[in-house]
């Protein structure tokens, strides 16, 4: 037996002595390049995360693993049992090895992000959640340590290593551990933007947008820790696009914020404040005049306006909603006068259009650039004057709404001033609306709107608003001079064009001519530039003459004979009855004698 072992000991010394030269003449093994943002981003967007999906995503990573373990032959156990096994610097001779702790990693992690969605209602699986994210940074660990391997080059380690970072910052987040999550977040970020400026411009775009994901969470660990100006800078993100994960946050510190705020005040009177929306809708109204400064274009104010707009509507359905739930179980007792909670939503209303007007006014801002550059040739892009039409007609009604605001009927200063404002907008409405007139060749109607912005802007120019509440709109006040001359010069192209009866001036211009073929001596009244009166065959007289018609010999026809009455013959005609009797009368008559003397 010693000696049988013996040979056999030897033999694998020589098999192995064999295998190591082998190996020595096949060469250094390569090294692993694997891009770990990479792969989870692909994988992530394409199996369910794009549209949130985080169960989906965690299946294909349970089912990505399986797949794996068996074409690379590393199962955890055969039929008999489970037996399991890591992945070690020993056994790593793939780089698809390095893919089994990664999707380890996403598979946990997707698992605590669902649980996350399904924790806002019930809260017990918050403590699962963080079981399943404790598991993530367990493997992402792991994963880091494979990566220092002298087979994973320079790249591979860092990914790890900011992989690592991140994972273990995530943690430290839900566990609301500010710095240590704080310290995390701002290696990874490092790491990636280490990454972005060692790569090309079509890798850099991946690891950029890693790194402004990151800003969010590091910008709210800041302001928890103690850093003032974070919430500002939250609020700035979300201007530029921020996504649900940093609404999320915003809402988080507002809440926290909200809690001091219990009452407001509007002309003289303090209402409470009961509802958590509420409160955090007028706190993000108290900071949206210091976002409009720091936005540098007006696709950055028309963004800050939709999302303070939404913010709006949300706490006045959420009012409207409890004032129905308590109007079945309460009486009102003082029906003359409103109640604290009717005049809070009063109060949210009129903020709600007056933010609406401000949006509409910025539009219009951009379309008045527009219109301009459009009509001089700057600019190829189509502006009308129907899109002014519609933009002030909206503000028009908005208008309308402010003066039927329960509670302020009796407003004298504040009727006045919507009325004032109502004139000045409507002037402008007329104007854009003459002007689209004049485009469809609609003269008449083009004049009589110039008149009517001619009336509104008498009756509004040289008056001011007094209403603290709308000194801000001073501005279009002040700009009625210049309307009036737009107003004035369309005015007079709308009458002229009105006298002249020409629906199109430019096509009945284009078709007048100053030549013409008649000769000279048929047109002696009228000039008519002729080239040929100066040539040797001058078009004085055509020759022969034309053939025209002209009258016959008239026709005389006797039409007094009916009208002229003749004179009696009777007399006459006894006289030649009487001579004529017999041959003696005759006789007599021939010869003169027998007749009477």
């Amino acid at each position: 037996m010693t000696e049988t072992k013996s040979n056999a000991s030897e033999s694998n010394a020589n098999t192995q002595q064999r295998d190591n030269k082998d190996d020595s003449s096949k060469g250094p093994q390569s090294v692993y390049t694997v891009p770990l943002l990479k792969l989870i981003k692909e994988a992530q967007q394409q199996h369910g995360l794009r549209h949130g999906d985080y169960q989906r995503y965690r299946t294909y990573c349970s089912s990505r693993l399986h797949r794996l373990r068996k074409v690379l032959h590393f199962p955890q156990g055969d039929r008999k049992g489970f037996k399991k096994k890591e992945v070690t610097l020993d056994n790593l001779k793939d780089e698809k090895f390095v893919y089994l702790p990664l999707i380890q990693a996403e598979r946990a992690w997707g698992y605590a992000m669902q649980l996350k969605q399904e924790s806002n209602t019930e809260p017990r699986k918050k403590f699962h959640l963080i079981a399943r994210l404790r598991k993530a940074v367990s493997h992402s660990i792991h994963l880091e340590y494979i990566c220092q391997s002298p087979l994973c080059d320079a790249r591979t380690k860092l990914e790890a290593q900011a992989y690592c970072a991140w994972m273990q910052g995530t943690l430290f987040f839900e566990l609301q551990d500010w710095k240590q999550a704080s310290e995390k977040l701002m290696l990874s970020q490092t790491i990636y933007e280490k990454l972005a400026s060692a790569l090309n411009e079509d890798e850099q775009i991946l690891y950029k947008q890693r790194v402004e994901e990151l800003n969010p969470n590091l910008r709210y660990c800041a302001y928890n820790i103690g850093d003032s100006s974070a919430q500002q800078d939250l609020l700035n993100m979300r201007g530029k696009g921020g996504k649900s994960e940093l609404d999320a946050l915003i809402a988080q510190t507002r809440e926290k914020q909200a809690a001091s705020l219990l009452e407001v005040t509007w002309r003289g009177r303090t209402v409470p404040v009961r509802l958590e929306k509420i409160r955090v809708f007028l706190l993000a109204y108290q900071g949206h005049d210091s976002s409009l400064g720091k936005a540098n274009d007006f696709d950055e104010k028309l963004s800050a306006y939709e999302t303070i707009l939404l913010d709006c509507k949300e706490a006045i359905q959420s009012l409207k909603e409890d004032l129905a739930s308590s109007a079945k179980t309460k009486v009102d007792t003082q029906p003359s006068q409103l109640n604290s909670q009717q005049y809070l939503l009063s109060y949210l209303t009129f903020l709600r259009a007056t933010l609406t007007i401000d949006r509409n006014l910025v539009m219009v801002e951009v379309f008045k650039k527009n219109f301009a550059a459009f009509q001089s040739g700057e600019s190829k892009k189509v502006a009308k004057p129907q899109e002014g039409v519609k933009l002030y007609e909206a503000i028009v009604q908005l208008s309308g709404e402010l003066q039927q605001l329960q509670g302020l009927e009796n407003d004298k200063r504040f009727q006045s001033d919507l009325d004032l404002l109502a004139k000045i907008f409507k002037a402008y409405r007329c104007y854009y609306m003459a002007l689209t007139c004049q485009g469809n060749r609609q003269w008449a109607e083009a004049l009589a709107l110039y008149q009517r912005a001619d009336t509104y802007i008498n009756q509004a120019e040289g008056k001011k608003l007094s209403d603290s509440e709308f000194t801000k709109y001073a501005r279009a006040g002040q700009d009625l001079a210049h309307l009036r001359g737009l107003v004035n010069a369309g005015k007079c192209a709308a009458h002229a064009q009105n006298i002249l009866g020409v629906e199109d001036i430019n096509a009945a211009m284009s078709g007048l001519s100053v030549r013409s073929k008649k000769s000279l001596s048929l047109r002696l009244d009228e000039f008519v530039e002729d080239p040929s009166l100066t040539t040797a065959t001058p078009n004085v007289i055509k020759l022969p003459p034309t053939m025209a018609p002209v009258p016959c010999k008239p026709l005389f026809f006797d039409l007094a004979l009916n009208h002229i009455s003749f004179p009696s013959l009777a007399d006459s005609m006894e006289n030649k009855k009487s001579t004529s009797a017999g041959i003696t009368g005759f006789v007599k008559g021939l010869w003169g004698w027998g007749g009477k003397k």
